[in-house]
């Protein structure tokens, strides 16, 4: 068979057979083991001593990594303002915008491990004076070239250029991973603002109707004050429990709008209709609260926070084999071919191809202990790598932990949040009673009205915080991507 292989062609070929057969001097990737328990802290004892154990959860019930936040959140207007926050949330849109950052600079990475070739044409003029001239006249010399060139193209024996690629695609990933965690983190925010508002909106509507039920019940009483059938203490006694029911229906009503401000700034956008909705039912809460948990080793494949901690471990590991590749000799290549003429007519003529084959070898010998450093950089870098690694796992351990355990007892304490407000609202009606016989005293019926709106306020609390326990334990297993 004819070697049909030019001068130049035979570089190039080289070039890519050591581009493909290049090794990698960076160390044999492990992931660290899971510093956390085989299983999920339970308190049995506490367990044993409730009345009631927590409601059994659906056979069906699927994995919050599997339930998309449309089936897991069912309330129209949340939905609604979910979806508004994934298309306006700044903070979600700079972490869209960091993957296409870190894609851009794999790319500029990766494009080192082929040689870029580019094509040139050059018109060269240049005047030589008399006195340097061989015909003693100065001359004007002319040259035409026209070629393909590879500039400084890096054989990677050494797996340096590999290594270098392989960390700026790791955190590339890492980039997306995080957007991920991102995303997820938004959805759950939104839904706790949302309800959170919602609950402000329930207890301002609680100490509305007080506040005018204790206004007409002052101004009873004032007109009984007035014809002596009700003495001064009354009187104060009744006002200062109306104008506490006016301070904390002022003390919501600015809450709420606090908190509808933090919402509008998840959502990224005014509200494009008015606040509705209400807090979700006992039943609501308990399908919220319906997620299997799993095991702490799925974890590491449900949660993004920690797929993107390994992702930059695996950027460090890859950046340890470019720093040892630094100590070996860097080999580089510049090549090309084409045609030179002293005429632009007579460019592409027979006999005017031109080639340069140009390879070069650079040895460290002496950096003031750069390399070393660096290698020892690398080193470090990794550890700390490691460590941020497994601090994350033990923080996704601890959040699904502390939602399971508030998922154990909250249903109980919402019960007994309950009893309390239904046994003051009959004890109010009891001194109501007992009052209109003459048999008790304003005063006792005061604090049974103080004590019921306490009650009732603390209820709303309660539920609250088992709403946002619940949407805890979903985002902290990994669910609210679809």
């Amino acid at each position: 068979m004819t070697n049909t292989m030019t001068p130049m062609t035979k570089p190039i070929a080289l070039a890519c057979a050591a581009l493909l057969s290049a090794c990698s001097l960076a160390p044999s990737y492990e992931r660290p083991a899971a510093p956390v328990a085989a299983a999920f802290p339970s308190d049995s004892a506490g367990a044993a001593s409730r009345t009631s154990l927590p409601l059994p959860l659906p056979a069906d019930a699927k994995a919050a990594v599997d339930t998309g936040w449309r089936d897991y959140f069912t309330d129209t207007r949340l939905q609604q303002l979910i979806a508004a926050a994934l298309d306006n949330n700044r903070d979600l849109r700079t972490a869209a915008l960091r993957i296409e950052e870190a894609r851009a600079l794999y790319n500029i990475q990766s494009a080192d491990r082929l040689p870029n070739v580019s094509l040139g044409a050059t018109d060269t003029r240049a005047k030589t004076p008399a006195f340097l001239s061989t015909t003693g006249q100065s001359t004007i010399g002319k040259r035409y070239d026209v070629g393909v060139s590879v500039s400084s193209f890096e054989l990677d024996f050494f797996g340096r250029v590999k290594s270098l690629s392989d960390a700026t695609l790791a955190s590339y990933l890492a980039t997306d991973e995080a957007r991920q965690a991102a995303q997820i983190a938004l959805v759950a925010q939104v839904a706790q603002a949302y309800y959170t508002e919602r609950a402000y909106a329930e207890q301002y509507a609680l100490a509305q109707q007080t506040y005018e039920a204790r206004a007409r019940t002052y101004k009873l009483t004032q007109q009984r004050a007035e014809v002596g059938a009700s003495s001064r203490l009354d009187l104060r006694s009744n006002e200062t429990l109306m104008e506490t029911a006016r301070a904390a229906a002022l003390t919501l009503a600015r809450q709420r709008a606090q908190a509808d401000n933090a919402l509008t700034l998840l959502v990224g956008q005014p509200a494009t209709a008015a606040a509705s909705g209400a807090m979700p039912s006992d039943q609501q809460i308990d399908a919220l609260n319906a997620v299997p948990e799993g095991l702490p080793s799925d974890l590491l494949a449900r949660r993004p926070d920690i797929r993107a901690a390994e992702q930059r471990l695996k950027a460090a590991n890859a950046n340890i084999g470019a720093a040892r590749a630094a100590f070996f000799p860097r080999i580089s290549l510049t090549a090309a071919i084409g045609s030179s003429s002293p005429s632009l007519g007579g460019l592409f003529d027979s006999g005017s191809g031109s080639w340069s084959f140009a390879p070069q070898l650079t040895l460290p010998i002496f950096d003031a202990g750069r390399n070393s450093a660096n290698l020892t950089l690398t080193d470090v870098r990794k550890n700390i790598a490691v460590a941020d690694y497994e601090k994350t796992i033990q923080t996704a351990f601890r959040e699904v932990a502390d939602a399971l355990a508030a998922r154990d007892y909250l249903g109980e304490q919402v019960n007994a949040q309950r009893a309390v407000q239904d046994a003051q609202a009959d004890r109010l009606k009891l001194l109501q009673l007992r009052f209109d016989n003459g048999v008790a005293s304003t005063l006792d019926v005061l604090d049974a009205q103080r004590e019921l709106f306490s009650a009732q306020q603390s209820l709303v609390q309660a539920r609250l915080l088992r709403t946002t326990t619940a949407i805890d334990l979903y985002r902290s297993l990994g669910g609210g991507l679809k």
